[in-house]
């Protein structure tokens, strides 16, 4: 008897010590607001894809000479402007020390005042609309903006396709694919441009094809969600659409170069990396996708690289050097070493000017490739 109590004893002694030492663990958590669901799933997917890949590679950060393992907390904002205050709030519960997202700019816009009044930095990685950040002071990203992408896509349009006449087309009430619009029409020139936005819930756009074919227009400009423009892919494809389709960096994607293989349908978008640029990465980042199946199904079936994945990647490392620069996991000491970090990542030199938004002057412009399904690198941009 004596001999089963001394076990037990020890086996409550062992346990206890397991207990003390998993408590006493060093965590710092980094929020996760993307859309994980709705319109802009299938990128914020990717998105995240990145930041995973990024905490399998590096773990731990140390912070004030502490070793902290590094813990990603996630909340789907479902691609909903009504939805983000509330996945942005979860964040905050949970006690994160700054977060990374979100793939969308009206998510991230309508969430910066629940950042801000907790006083919780937030780190965007491709929300491009120059609202994202003004008036709000926790708000920071790593990617150009709309007004330089927009002007970019112009000149492209009228310098190297010859251009002369553009259809362009958004949804109601979306920040990024009206504003860009609207930057894309201000650079090309309003009498040369017609304007068209489709309501939520729209899923036959064989209107506004035949429309920008009757207005005799030499490019069809649609910087919206990957699922609608699966759609209008393949319903430009069976009306002979007849001029190539230009976007944002919101169709760099799988889903893109799936809906757009085998058709005759030329696709051209602005983006932030050019798969190649880094082989060495690109080759590791391609095998653990390929490596797991949840995230190989997260990025659309196989182990192509999108651009959003890469800046996912980039903005984990922007995040830990902030951490390590504050010295604290406290968010005020976070966002207090965010406006003077500059670092070097994947897709280039990340530093901040004075309301936080990132110092970029160059974008990536691709074609898709309809035979091989990939896309084929065209030139890197600057807006003047």
């Amino acid at each position: 008897m004596k001999k089963i109590i001394a076990l037990a004893l020890t086996l409550i002694m062992i346990f206890s010590l397991c207990a003390i030492s998993a408590s006493a663990e060093n965590v710092v958590k980094i929020g996760v607001f993307e859309p994980m669901s709705g319109d802009n799933g299938a990128g914020g997917k990717q998105e995240v894809l990145g930041m995973q890949y990024a905490n399998a590679v590096c773990p731990e950060v140390e912070i004030g000479g502490e070793t902290y393992k590094v813990e990603l907390v996630y909340a789907d904002n479902a691609s909903a402007n009504d939805k983000a205050p509330t996945a942005a709030q979860t964040l905050i519960s949970e006690g994160v020390s700054i977060v990374l997202g979100s793939y969308g700019s009206g998510v991230s816009i309508a969430a910066g005042d629940t950042f801000l009044n907790a006083g919780v930095p937030a780190l965007g990685v491709t929300c491009t609309n120059p609202q994202v950040t003004a008036g709000c002071d926790v708000y920071f990203r790593i990617c150009f903006l709309d007004p330089f992408q927009g002007t970019v896509l112009a000149n492209y349009a009228k310098n190297d396709l010859g251009a002369t006449k553009a259809y362009c087309l958004a949804k109601q009430g979306d920040d990024y694919s009206g504003g860009l619009c609207n930057y894309f029409i201000k650079a090309f020139g309003e009498a040369n441009c017609v304007y068209e936005q489709f309501p939520e819930g729209t899923g036959d756009y064989s209107t506004y094809i035949t429309n920008a074919q009757n207005q005799g227009c030499d490019v069809f400009f649609a910087p919206v969600s990957t699922e609608a423009a699966a759609q209008i892919i393949a319903k430009a494809n069976t009306q002979a659409l007849g001029m190539p389709i230009l976007a944002g960096d919101t169709w760099d994607s799988n889903v893109i170069l799936e809906a757009a293989k085998g058709t005759d349908v030329k696709i051209c978008v602005t983006t932030f990396y050019q798969e190649g640029a880094n082989a060495e990465f690109d080759a590791a980042i391609k095998e653990w996708i390929a490596s797991d199946a949840t995230a190989l199904a997260n990025n659309g079936g196989n182990n192509e690289l999108a651009a959003v994945t890469v800046m996912g990647y980039d903005a984990y490392f922007v995040a830990l050097e902030a951490l390590k620069a504050a010295g604290s996991t406290d968010p005020e000491a976070v966002l207090e070493a965010l406006p003077a970090l500059e670092c070097e990542g994947i897709t280039g030199a990340i530093a901040f000017d004075e309301i936080g938004d990132a110092l970029r002057d160059s974008a990536f412009v691709k074609e898709c490739n309809n035979e091989t399904g990939l896309w084929d690198f065209v030139t890197v941009a600057k807006a003047a």
